[in-house]
């Protein structure tokens, strides 16, 4: 963060828990979401030799887990899942030292050289997106692309907080895209925030109550908040549990209740 940056600033530009997150709700989401298998993408795991050592390229360590930029985003086909970040990041510099905005389109990658344009393809509806790579995230297992909230509006990922998507690195800019200029690279600690964690969210209020009546059996408290869908025009009742002030606390709540059987539940970032 969804959720959840977040990171070191490079070359060109392009999540922002994090994905973050109002659900980050993402670099965040980082607010974010549904079933997540935790897997583990090799190809940005293993350093390319030799190591290019200019800003934004240098390898890089969050949660105690260290990131190694790619030295190059030629050839980059991945699918996974995607989050998206909000609020809690809204303002806040990004790994390029530009501002993060939520209401333009935009996303955080962990590995992707800085400015590198993307077509993330969401494929569960079919609709794409092209946008620029601007900030690194997101840091939750499982995640290739934490989206900006905009973003994630406009490819139907921002109501269910997550999605499978195709991430395809472009040869250039597409046409008509703006260049941006660079600020001073910043880090930002995106391991410190306001996490909850999302263990569902329905369209029906009852169904809500039912899960939250399920929950407290090993959570006291479970909350339900209605949330408008920018789609569909609806409310959206989400079942959330906990607030804590480190994504790793979140991240531990998460893994107690999928043993328990809440494989939906997902940590999220707000305000």
């Amino acid at each position: 963060m969804g959720g959840v940056v977040k990171g070191y600033c490079g070359g060109m530009l392009a999540a922002g828990l994090i994905g973050m997150l109002f659900f980050l709700e993402g670099c965040t989401s980082v607010l974010r979401h549904p079933p997540v298998a935790a897997r583990t993408d090799s190809a940005e795991k293993i350093p390319p030799k030799p190591r290019p050592s200019g800003p934004g390229m240098r390898p890089y360590q969050i949660n105690g887990q260290w990131y190694y930029p790619l030295a190059t985003s030629e050839g980059y086909r991945r699918q996974g899942i995607a989050s998206w970040y909000g609020l809690a990041f809204h303002g806040r510099p990004t790994a390029c030292g530009e501002r993060y905005d939520m209401n333009a389109i935009s996303a955080a990658h962990k590995t992707l050289p800085l400015g590198t344009w993307v077509q993330v393809k969401n494929l569960e509806n079919g609709r794409n997106l092209d946008l620029r790579i601007n900030d690194r995230g997101p840091f939750i297992p499982g995640r290739i692309i934490d989206l900006s909230l905009e973003a994630a509006r406009k490819l139907g990922v921002a109501e269910p907080g997550t999605a499978r998507v195709e991430v395809v690195a472009l040869a250039a800019p597409p046409p008509g895209a703006a260049a941006v200029r660079t600020r001073s690279p910043r880090l930002v600690d995106v391991g410190r925030g306001h996490f909850s964690v999302q263990v569902g969210a329905f369209g029906e209020r009852e169904n809500a109550e039912r899960l939250a009546r399920r929950l407290e059996q090993v959570h006291r408290n479970p909350q339900i908040k209605p949330t408008r869908s920018h789609h569909q025009d609806r409310i959206l009742y989400r079942v959330l549990v906990g607030k804590w002030a480190t994504l790793a606390a979140a991240e531990k709540k998460v893994a107690l209740l999928k043993s328990y059987g809440f494989r939906d539940a997902f940590t999220i970032a707000e305000q």
